[in-house]
């Protein structure tokens, strides 16, 4: 404990306004996010509806990752390290399931 110093009654006023400014975005995104569910007609803007979530949440992992994880912060090497395999993930499991209807398809029409 001869390490341990203690600061009462010290803040950190630009931190707590970035994590303040980035919980209202990200409430704000939410709830933008709860209207369009409810709102937006499933039947007739089906896609877009999707593709509007899809560019939501993916503003919503940025805001995550970048502040609350501190990776806005960090080396370009680290980031590209930790986006670069995220991005063939979802490149692989996108393949996957376009392979995946093609076969399926082959499957049903032609009896394969």
């Amino acid at each position: 404990m001869a390490q341990h110093t203690e600061h009462h009654g010290e803040k950190l006023p630009a931190q707590t306004k970035e994590i303040w400014k980035t919980f209202w975005i990200l409430l704000g995104i939410t709830a933008l996010e709860f209207v369009i569910a409810f709102v937006v007609d499933a039947d007739h803007y089906k896609w877009t509806k999707i593709g509007i979530f899809i560019i939501l949440t993916i503003v919503k992992a940025y805001y995550i990752v970048g502040i609350f994880m501190h990776l806005k912060h960090e080396v370009k090497s680290l980031i590209w390290t930790i986006v670069l395999p995220c991005i063939f993930v979802v490149w692989l499991v996108v393949a996957l399931i376009i392979e995946g209807g093609y076969i399926g398809f082959e499957r049903f029409f032609f009896g394969k």
